[in-house]
């Protein structure tokens, strides 16, 4: 959920000790939060050593538990796992008599990793020098999104080690599928108790990174939504093909699995490979407003197309665009995007087999004002309309997007939080990743969302992943600094109650 933002940037050494005024004694509670640096860190590995992986059913019950101690932990009063059809949820309450209470989103789950893909275990938490960066940990869920929620953690403890009062009340909800779409999270959010809790809040927001590599900075206005399925063809979807994998040289009477269901892939885009062909796919499409191209504008003015391109290792985008045109389809289109392809053999050599089953790992990024009831219900219509009758389709989990107005006073507070800090930032229309904040977005809640934080971090669903600890550019922040500007945020969002 990183961005590349803006062109100015101060030093971690102003964020640390004054820049936001606003804080009382914060030079005090700097230095707590600095004692208990290597605390933090060390608790960072340790949640980093138990992965929740909801594809996998892995840790499901020990990752709710975990996260539910580290709420109470952090100093939330009340805290409880809550059911959810699947992998469940926690929700935690931290009452401080605050007339402002603030709600807050984390994901205890990570992505599927291959530790020998990794150049350190994948699980160990090391911490390890990179160049032109500094001290980062390397661990699945570093930065996605462990690292910047032990941040906010951070801030809480220092908080609470120092024996004050927070300035607002918190409600938590944590879910564990994310990295699945969330498919059962809105009934982690429509339990009676988290809903009357959420219902008080002022917004949500998830911890997040928004630095790029020169201290650069960003607000997010929304996220895309997101839809998660299969495709399927085989000896389970009709019995003109094999239940299991048969000699190919009976392709020349048996029908193949695999081409048929290239054929339905197909029909999903146009014949340029990316624009969605699905019927009716892009009604509800919002075009992007003239502010928000005047937003991306400003981005693309304050980032370095070649070190984004260099980063990604492409060198081109699509139809050789110019960068202003390129992320105005970044943040505006919606995609039909193909995961993974699995069928027959995928050895070394050949075999000659006709595929008994082939499968299609697929996901839509959706834009306002896209829902996910919708797109999937033109997904299946498209298919029977061809006559893929024998294409099973599987939706695994989804959600629609989110947009806050950036005059929300939730925004606002996050904005003045840079702003005394002296940190640049731009803000962003929409992320082009998701989370789902349009459950608390949409009805019946109704309330502000967004991403924040500084810090930096790459390699999310990727091989070393990693979150920085300590950084070697004064322009950009660790994770002591990043704690720092989150106590910074709850004094700010203390205010809201005020105006």
């Amino acid at each position: 959920m990183r961005l590349t933002l803006t062109s100015l940037a101060v030093s971690t050494a102003l964020i640390a000790t004054g820049a936001t005024a606003q804080t009382p004694n914060r030079a005090d509670l700097a230095k707590v939060v600095a004692s208990r640096h290597d605390t933090t860190v060390k608790a960072l590995q340790a949640w980093i050593a138990l992965p929740t992986i909801a594809a996998e059913k892995r840790n499901v019950a020990e990752g709710a538990d975990y996260m539910r101690r580290l709420a109470l932990d952090a100093g939330f009063q009340k805290a409880r796992v809550v059911p959810s059809g699947g992998v469940p949820g926690v929700f935690a309450t931290l009452d401080a008599g605050a007339p402002v209470t603030l709600g807050i989103y984390f994901m205890y789950d990570v992505k599927q990793f291959d530790p020998a893909e990794w150049s350190s275990p994948p699980l160990e938490g090391r911490l390890v020098d990179r160049p032109g960066e500094g001290q980062v940990i390397m661990g699945r869920g570093a930065v996605n999104q462990k690292g910047p929620q032990m941040a906010f953690l951070a801030a809480l403890q220092a908080l609470k080690a120092s024996g004050r009062k927070l300035p607002v009340n918190l409600v938590l909800v944590a879910e564990g599928e994310e990295e699945i779409a969330s498919p059962n999270f809105p009934a982690v959010v429509a339990d009676p108790e988290v809903a009357a809790a959420l219902k008080k809040t002022v917004g949500v927001f998830i911890p997040t990174t928004t630095q790029d590599s020169n201290g650069q900075a960003g607000i997010t206005l929304g996220a895309k939504g997101a839809v998660e399925f299969q495709l399927i063809v085989g000896g389970e979807t009709s019995d003109k093909y094999p239940k299991l994998d048969v000699h190919s040289s009976n392709h020349a009477r048996i029908e193949s699995p695999a081409w048929r269901l290239v054929k339905a892939l197909d029909s999903l885009v146009a014949d340029d490979g990316h624009t969605p062909a699905i019927d009716g796919f892009r009604d509800n499409v919002k075009p992007l407003t003239a502010r928000q191209k005047e937003l991306i504008a400003q981005r693309v003015a304050a980032t370095n197309e070649a070190e984004v391109k260099r980063t990604l290792g492409i060198g081109k985008w699509i139809g050789d665009e110019d960068y202003q045109t390129s992320s105005e389809r970044f943040l505006g289109q919606p995609t039909v995007n193909i995961q993974g392809l699995v069928s027959g053999y995928t050895g070394v050599g050949g075999k000659t087999v006709l595929p008994g089953r082939a499968e299609a790992k697929l996901e839509f990024r959706l834009v306002p004002d896209m829902t996910r009831q919708e797109v999937e219900t033109k997904l299946r219509a498209h298919l029977a309309k061809r006559g893929f009758d024998d294409v099973k389709v599987v939706v695994s989990g989804g959600y629609g997007p989110n947009q806050t107005d950036e005059n929300s006073p939730f925004i606002q507070a996050q904005k003045k939080v840079f702003e005394r800090a002296g940190i640049a930032y731009t803000l962003t229309p929409r992320n082009a990743g998701s989370w789902p904040g349009v459950v608390f977005n949409g009805a019946p809640l109704n309330l502000p969302t967004g991403q924040f934080g500084i810090g930096r971090g790459n390699g999310a669903h990727a091989p070393n992943e990693w979150f920085l600890i300590r950084s070697a550019n004064p322009k950009v922040a660790g994770i002591d600094e990043a704690a720092m500007l989150y106590v910074d945020y709850l004094y700010e969002v203390a205010k809201l109650g005020r105006r």
